[in-house]
């Protein structure tokens, strides 16, 4: 990172209008009213140029702007969204932020990942951005997103302000980003106003950016706990429609998902391939090299990395990945690539480091591999949400039983629950823009609901047995195993996304035996 400029001192960031987010004129030196106004990135110092480097700064700057834009390709499919919400709350406003930098420490954020909704809604991945929708006369909708627009060059903005293009990198102008994104743009430092100028219902995605959630909040003036209450849940049931309606994707939604699918199945191969690095480090190696494959082909790890050897495998969300990988062991990689648009594979595999599994680590993997058989057979068009979890269940309790370490019938098993001791988790969820997608839905759609072709769901079993757990054979404790697939539901039954990848311990081994060095 450059280190930021100095000379003639300029009011800091701080005094930026709220209302407005400009500085107003009143906060102003009265001396400074007419000098650029922004300062380099937010470490509260004043800073300072010189007047004869601000004029040169200000000159010989060639026209960028691009015109004869294409819109993005899922341009029309986000317009086809817009309409669908449009359509479900007529006569209301709808505010759907996209979210604000999270600092990480002192002047320096975590990397910015757009809020789900808003990115479903218009394509674009931006920070500090909003959409909204305002009621007109005919039940419909007046759509504007507010966004930042091109640097200022005349005050300075542009190369000593903290969002200064010279220092984060250009940004599309509000007529560039109208062409791409297909919906009309205007300022940001507008919207308060906009929002201010009416008074009409307004629904807000809430919880990504403090300061629209404020301002809201200001407008419905709530005066009591009832009404506090009523405001709380317009915004939940625009959260829950929006969920709702991203349950089932489209055919552009389902190709972007392969796409990540693909990049990650890419992304195990190199795990493989590394693996001796790996046992020369720690699982650190396992992560790292994973993420190299998801920066190059997408935007990001959608989650993070799960790399567990040994003994860590039986830590469902094992992330630290400081732990040694040595062969005799088994290596739990849970991971998935997030595409540029947003959207996220979730696969694990369970390998042996050393290429082949034991006896015992292979009957414990070849029984969570017969529950995600189980499982995916019983992912298909009007099947209960819950039929795939209970197959794999069920399948996971029978060989508990039959190795002695439950006491059946199955049925009984089940209905108490007694298996849950050594798998935990659910076997699977929703999966799409987040990884745990459309969590807030309608439970009669989702989680009691039918499945319903264009759903994608995750089927991942697991058996984890502990370090401590005396219930279980000395030789079985600290083995963990979790085989993790994506899973289309089609008109004809399933398809598994991530196929491939191999899953029985047998293609497992031929798979090592072919990827490891010799």
């Amino acid at each position: 990172m450059p280190p930021p400029a100095v000379g003639r001192p300029f009011p800091a960031l701080d005094v930026l209008d709220e209302e407005s987010h400009h500085v107003s004129e009143q906060q102003r030196p009265e001396a400074e009213t007419n000098a650029p106004v922004f300062s380099p990135r937010k470490n509260g110092q004043a800073q300072s140029v010189s007047d004869e480097l601000a004029a040169w700064m200000s000159t010989g700057w060639a026209d960028t702007e691009m015109r004869d834009l294409e819109p993005i390709e899922q341009a029309e499919h986000t317009a086809r969204r817009r309409r669908t919400l449009s359509a479900a709350f007529p006569g209301e406003r709808l505010v759907v932020p996209s979210g604000q930098l999270l600092t990480r420490s002192n002047d320096t954020e975590y990397p910015f990942r757009a809020a789900t909704d808003y990115a479903y809604l218009t394509g674009d991945t931006t920070d500090g951005n909003c959409l909204v929708f305002t009621p007109t006369g005919d039940g419909g909708h007046d759509v504007v997103l507010y966004l930042k627009p091109r640097s200022n060059r005349d005050n300075g903005e542009f190369w000593l302000g903290g969002y200064g293009e010279l220092w984060t990198g250009r940004r599309n102008s509000l007529e560039e980003a109208s062409a791409l994104l297909g919906v009309a743009t205007a300022d940001v430092r507008t919207l308060p106003a906009a929002l201010r100028a009416d008074s009409v219902t307004t629904r807000i995605v809430r919880g990504h950016d403090a300061a629209l959630d404020a301002l809201v909040d200001e407008l419905r003036a709530d005066t009591d706990d009832e009404s506090r209450a009523k405001s709380a849940e317009l915004d939940t049931d625009l959260g829950v429609a929006l969920a709702d309606h991203r349950l089932v994707k489209d055919a552009w939604e389902v190709a972007q998902l392969q796409k990540a699918v693909d990049a990650t199945v890419r992304g195990f191969n190199d795990v493989v391939t590394a693996l001796p690095q790996a046992k020369d480090t720690s699982e650190r190696y396992v992560e790292g090299t994973f993420f190299l494959r998801a920066r190059v082909e997408g935007n990001d790890v959608g989650y993070g990395t799960i790399a567990a050897s040994g003994a860590n495998a039986t830590t469902l969300h094992w992330t630290r990945n400081d732990g040694p990988v040595k062969d005799g062991d088994l290596l739990l990689l849970d991971a998935g690539v997030e595409t540029t648009t947003l959207y996220t594979a979730d696969v694990t595999r369970t390998m042996p480091v050393s290429g082949t599994f034991t006896d015992l680590q292979r009957k414990v993997y070849d029984l969570v591999y017969r529950a995600q058989e189980a499982g995916i057979a019983a992912v298909a068009p009007g099947a209960p949400f819950v039929a795939f979890h209970q197959a794999s269940q069920r399948a996971l309790a029978e060989g508990l039983i039959s190795w002695g370490l439950l006491e059946g019938p199955v049925d009984r098993v089940l209905e108490l629950g007694l298996q849950r001791r050594y798998t935990l988790h659910g076997t699977g969820h929703m999966l799409g823009l987040d990884v745990h997608d459309c969590a807030v839905s309608r439970q009669e759609a989702h989680l009691y609901g039918d499945l319903k072709p264009g759903m994608v769901l995750t089927v991942e079993p697991g058996l984890y047995f502990q370090p401590d757990d005396l219930t279980v054979p000395e030789e079985l404790r600290g083995i963990g195993v979790r085989i993790e697939d994506d899973v289309l539901v089609t008109e004809e039954g399933r398809t598994v996304m991530s196929a491939g990848l191999p899953r029985s311990s047998a293609d497992v081994e031929a798979w090592l035996a072919e990827r490891l060095p010799r």
